[in-house]
C-alpha cells in the first residue's frame, strides 16, 4: 500500500466504513431526516419563485440583522432550508444530501439537528455583532449588510463538516474546510463568508465541550445514531473515535 493510499485510509477510513456500513445495511432508510431536509429545500425553492409564494418563504424563513431579534430566532430553523435565491438550489440540496446525510449517520438525526442550528444560530447573531462593530474593525460588518437577506445551509454544512471530521479524527479534513473558508472571505470579503467562520467557531466550542466531557467521565452518547437515524452499528455509529 502506497503513502498515500495510507494516509487517506487513516484519515478517513473508520468515517468511509461507518458511512457504508450504514448505507449497505439500511440504504436510504439510513438518513431519513437528510431526505426530509432535501425534500424541503426544493419545496421552499419551488414556493419562493412563485408569485404568490415568495414573500410567504420570506415571512417564516428569511434573516435580516435588521430585524428584531426575537423575530430572527423565531426564523432562524426554518432559514437552513431556504435557498438563497441568487445561487443555483442544486448546490444546497447536494451540500444538505451528502454533509447532512453523513453526519445523520454518525452522529444522529437529533445531534444533526442540534449542531446544524448552533452553526448557523453564531453566523446570525455574529451579523448584528459584526454591524455594531462596524466596517472598521477587522471583525466588523458595514450597516448595508443588516439587509441583507441570511439563508441556506451553508453554516450548518460548514459546521457539521467540520464536528464530523474532528469526531472521526480526520483533522486534516477539518483544518483544509477551515482553510478554504479563509480562503473565501480573502476572495470575497462579505456578510457570509465570516458568518461561516463564526459557525466554525461555534463548532470548536461545541468540539471542547464534548471533550472536556468525556475526559470527565461522561459516556459517549453515540447510541444516539442508531436510536436517532436507525443506523447500523459501526466504528462510528456506536463507538465513534474518542478525544480523550
Amino acid at each position: 500500500m502506497s503513502t498515500l493510499a495510507r494516509y487517506a485510509r487513516a484519515e478517513w477510513g473508520p468515517l468511509f466504513s461507518t458511512v457504508r456500513d450504514a448505507l449497505v445495511a439500511r440504504r436510504w432508510r439510513a438518513v431519513p431526516m437528510t431526505l426530509t431536509a432535501v425534500c424541503l429545500t426544493a419545496a421552499f425553492q419551488y414556493v419562493q419563485n412563485q408569485p404568490w409564494g415568495y414573500q410567504f418563504v420570506q415571512n417564516i424563513g428569511s434573516v435580516r440583522a435588521e430585524e428584531p431579534l426575537w423575530l430572527a430566532l423565531l426564523r432562524t430553523p426554518l432559514s437552513l432550508f431556504v435557498p438563497a435565491l441568487d445561487l443555483p438550489v442544486w448546490g444546497a440540496l447536494a451540500q444538505i444530501l451528502l454533509v447532512f446525510g453523513i453526519a445523520e449517520i454518525c452522529l444522529g438525526w437529533w445531534r444533526t439537528l442540534v449542531i446544524g442550528y448552533a452553526a448557523t444560530l453564531a453566523g446570525t447573531l455574529y451579523a448584528r455583532v459584526g454591524i455594531e462593530l462596524g466596517p472598521g474593525n477587522p471583525f466588523g460588518l458595514p450597516a448595508s449588510d443588516a439587509q441583507v437577506v441570511d439563508t441556506g445551509p451553508s453554516a450548518a454544512v460548514v459546521g457539521l463538516a467540520v464536528f464530523v471530521c474532528w469526531r472521526y479524527r480526520a483533522y486534516f479534513t477539518a483544518a483544509l474546510v477551515t482553510a478554504m473558508m479563509v480562503a473565501e472571505l480573502l476572495v470575497k470579503d462579505n456578510l457570509a463568508g465570516k458568518e461561516h467562520l463564526a459557525a466554525i467557531a461555534a463548532v470548536v466550542v461545541l468540539c471542547a465541550v464534548s471533550a472536556a466531557f468525556h475526559r470527565g467521565g461522561g459516556t459517549r452518547s453515540g447510541s444516539g445514531s442508531a436510536s436517532g437515524s436507525g443506523a447500523a452499528a459501526g466504528p462510528g455509529s456506536e463507538n465513534p473515535p474518542t478525544q480523550s
